[in-house]
């Protein structure tokens, strides 16, 4: 955090210094813009190295009870600058929801506490499930807050995890990406830290690998333009090639871990599991030469790249030469299964001799295990001489003696079995065939995927009351009962409850209520999360003066309403839709005395009385047959190609 400011600092004082230079034309002063500009970028090229310094401190994060395996490169963490969303959300809460943005003063504070802890989450389970909590809350603050119609003016900051660069955007994607993108980082922090002295720890260093291999490949095909380069597309398939070669590196040391049985088919196995690993790291070290990445990534990075490939590959030319030099073909031995396993080790057999011929010939064997055994040599060398290159690679102690100790074996192997008369072998090796039974594979973590609750549920269903929804102010009309009848019906199921089929004549329309109109709250109650049947259950009591409902007109055309044709009724794959007619009761029987009938619609006119199956869900009623509304002749509306939206409400 500390070099990003620095970074920043001298990238600003860069900026200044380059439109100084081009707005000025006075030579002395261009001079001194230039000897400050050297300066500037030579203190920034320090700060780049210091930066790849702390990338290349590979030791932290090793375990510490390990003291005999290779180091695995984790990634760091992308940073971030702390932020504070009071202001912003309270303010648009308060304009866009028409709701007192201090009453959710709680929720903004837990927002910003858990994005505090995802600066520095802790190297388990544990800060995956942080990390991966607010990932979570990430697309429902998109759906409440961010819309394409107005700026928020949040800025989301994170520096370049190889560079230091600042990226500074007001596009929440910028947000989303990088906190996936440090899940991924933080799994391969885990499989480093994993015991790989242990079957099970190796396994969860496997399993973490491939993890975050499967994280930034998801990063890779959902975010395709970050603006960030430790982000782009090229350099996240170098780094999901990069953890599966880590993975498969352990997946060989899992198999390694028992012992290597010294029997001719063990050994061939060990080989082309050996040759699939070197195999896999000659690919990293190649997508880490291309340009522009090798211009980003560490050096220290495709150093040892380059230097696991040759140990690796030496690894599989000694086993193999194990193999022809120490074991003779027997009678007792199966001829044709060896000859078949020694067939599928080369892609073209050395000097053109036939396996069986090999087998059979104790000279052959030992004239092609010497030949492995030289390479196995030269590729040690090769990669203790690249090791030496690199002074962060200097100072691993473990791994220049895994190396030498790789090399001394093969070194005294090809010297028991070379003759002093010996002067004109000068036989070539060929490639052993790299493959293995347990490839590593991307696995996509659960952990993206986690349940929460939204901190702003209060404001109501993120379906219907989201940023890109336009609200009228919750306005406050009075409901009475004309004739037992209300005078519209209601839908919602789910939330929120719709008011549909309005009688423009009835009282509530006269008070202000209209089509499509949400319910938010009955009187005290607020209701924006209520079904139809909880909204019914508050208004069956409404009493003679009646009772205030708070309601939200939609000022967009986002959102379908529900017009007058649509049924009141469950059929012919309509929603079922709730009645609020029939509020009536006996004033002689007591509330517990109701019965439920069921009785047309009071908006039943046009095609809906055609309708004989009805299903109409209605509240409790007595049966006033000589009085209710359907018992009337219907009114004559005019039509609605008459009006406009506003003259009918």
């Amino acid at each position: 955090a500390s070099l990003n400011q620095q970074i920043i600092r001298q990238m600003r004082m860069r900026a200044g210094a380059e439109n100084l230079l081009r707005a000025t034309s006075n030579n002395k002063v261009c001079d001194m813009v230039v000897l400050e500009l050297s300066y500037i970028n030579s203190n920034l090229q320090l700060l780049m190295e210091q930066l790849e310094g702390l990338n290349s401190s590979v030791e932290v994060y090793q375990n510490i009870q390990e003291t005999s395996s290779i180091p695995l490169i984790p990634l760091g963490l992308k940073e971030t600058k702390e932020m504070d969303f009071s202001v912003s959300f309270k303010d648009f809460i308060l304009e866009h929801y028409s709701e007192d943005g201090s009453s959710f003063e709680e929720e903004i504070a837990d927002l910003m506490d858990l994005r505090q802890a995802c600066r520095t989450p802790s190297r388990n389970d544990a800060g995956i499930e942080t990390l991966a909590k607010y990932f979570s809350h990430i697309p429902l603050l998109e759906s409440r807050f961010f819309s394409a119609t107005r700026q928020m003016g949040i800025f989301f900051t994170w520096y370049d995890s190889f560079t230091g660069v600042p990226v500074c955007q007001q596009n929440v994607s910028l947000e989303k990406a990088s906190i996936l993108f440090n899940i991924g980082a933080l799994y391969t922090q885990i499989g480093t830290r994993c015991n790989r002295q242990t079957g099970s720890g190796l396994q969860d260093a496997i399993t973490a690998f491939q993890k975050a291999a499967g994280v930034l490949h998801h990063l890779k095909e959902t975010f395709t333009h970050t603006p960030s380069y430790d982000m782009s597309p090229s350099m996240l398939s170098m780094l999901i090639k990069m953890m599966l070669a880590q993975a498969q590196e352990c997946l060989f040391e899992k198999i390694a871990l028992s012992g290597i049985r010294n029997e001719f088919f063990s050994l061939l196995k060990m080989a082309h599991e050996a040759a699939k690993v070197g195999d896999t790291y000659d690919q990293v070290h190649q997508s880490m030469s291309q340009t522009p990445i090798k211009d980003n990534v560490p050096f220290f990075w495709s150093t040892v790249a380059q230097v696991k490939t040759h140990h690796y590959r030496s690894l599989a030319h000694y086993f193999l030469a194990t193999a022809l030099l120490d074991h003779q073909l027997r009678p007792s031995d199966d001829e044709d299964q060896q000859e078949k396993a020694l067939s599928q080790a080369y892609d073209a057999m050395p000097d053109g001799r036939s396996p069986l011929d090999i087998l059979r010939k104790r000279e052959e064997r030992r004239r092609i295990g010497k030949a492995h055994l030289r390479r196995a040599v030269i590729g040690h060398e090769e990669g203790l001489r690249i090791h030496s290159l690199c002074r962060h690679l200097r100072k691993l102690d473990v791994l220049q003696a895994i190396l030498q100790a790789s090399h001394n074996r093969s070194l005294a192997k090809f010297n028991d079995n070379d003759r002093e008369d010996e002067f004109t072998d000068y036989m070539e090796a060929p490639d052993i065939v790299s493959k293995t039974e347990h490839k590593a594979e991307m696995e996509t973590p659960m952990a993206t995927k986690v349940k929460v609750t939204d901190f702003f549920r209060r404001l109501g269903p993120l379906s219907v009351f989201s940023a890109k929804q336009r609200w009228t102010a919750p306005r406050t009309v009075r409901l009475r009962l004309e004739d037992r009848d209300l005078g519209f019906t209601l839908r919602g199921d789910p939330a929120p409850v719709q008011v549909t089929s309005l009688d423009p004549l009835c009282p509530a329309a006269v008070d202000g209520l209209k089509e499509g109109d949400y319910i938010v709250a009955v009187g005290d109650a607020d209701c924006k999360w209520m079904v139809v049947s909880e909204v019914m259950r508050l208004l069956k009591d409404v009493n003679e003066d009646g009772i205030d409902i708070r309601v939200v007109s939609l000022m967009d055309s986002g959102l379908p309403m529900v017009r007058s044709a649509f049924c009141a009724t469950y059929c012919g794959g309509i929603s079922k839709t709730y009645s609020m007619i029939c509020l009536a009761f006996d004033d002689d029987k007591s509330p517990k005395g109701r019965k439920v009938t069921k009785k047309g619609s009071f908006l039943s006119w046009g095609v809906k009385n055609h309708l004989k199956s009805s299903s109409t869900l209605s509240l409790p009623t007595a049966d006033y047959s000589g009085t209710l509304p359907w018992n009337k002749p219907c009114p004559t509306f005019p039509s609605s190609s008459s009006y406009n939206d506003s003259a009918l409400y």
